[in-house]
């Protein structure tokens, strides 16, 4: 989900050292078009300009990131998002496993680099192609999503039930970034992330008015 949580994993014992090069490549890329963007727009920056910003070759650039797109969506909380998911309580509803997974993952993004955070989240509705890629690589966190799910229901990953919880939770995340990036980033992340997990579990609340 963020940068900083990107860098940190750099000093973690449970890399080695070809997993740490691999990773310092990943970083240099993207650090590179983050400053290139800033610099010169989405538009104009070019594959081309960020392998020679970031030392490597235009292939190498394309060997850790298929596109220019992924470059901005991609980054190695990923998977931590379904270890950390796992390590919360068994009996913890999964709503609140993932609240509690995405404030901690929120709160580091906007303390060490809020920047490239807003900057993500702008060209993720800003900017056509990046919306579009972000949509496709939804399946991606919602397989993981119907993985965690499946175990805590004690369902089959592909059941619809268990299909629509996961997207639901997906899309509840996606459109509190838009909401967020929309309005400025003025609203503290963690309190949207709140609201959207209430919403999940609560709705619109006793008397409020049907939509």
């Amino acid at each position: 989900m963020t940068a900083a949580r990107t860098t940190a994993s750099l000093h973690g014992p449970q890399l080695g050292l070809r997993e740490r090069k691999k990773l310092k490549t990943r970083i240099a890329i993207r650090e590179a078009t983050y400053r290139l963007i800033e610099e010169q727009g989405y538009d104009a920056t070019t594959v081309e300009q960020i392998a020679d910003a970031a030392d490597v070759s235009a292939s190498t650039v394309f060997r850790y990131f298929p596109t220019k797109e992924d470059i901005v969506l991609t980054d190695e909380y990923d998977p931590l998002l379904e270890d950390e998911l796992r390590a919360r309580p068994a009996d913890e509803p999964i709503v609140e496993s993932l609240r509690h997974v995405l404030r901690s993952a929120v709160g580091l993004g906007s303390t060490e680099e809020p920047e490239i955070l807003r900057l993500r989240t702008r060209l993720m509705i800003e900017v056509p192609a990046v919306r579009s890629r972000l949509l496709q690589s939804m399946s991606v966190t919602s397989q993981m999503l119907c993985r965690v799910v499946a175990e805590r229901s004690g369902r089959d990953p592909g059941d619809l039930e268990v299909r629509v919880f996961a997207m639901s939770l997906i899309a509840a995340l996606t459109e509190t970034t838009a909401y967020w990036a929309e309005h400025g980033h003025r609203d503290d992340l963690r309190e949207l992330v709140d609201r959207a997990m209430d919403m999940l579990t609560t709705g619109f609340g006793t008397g409020a008015r049907e939509v």
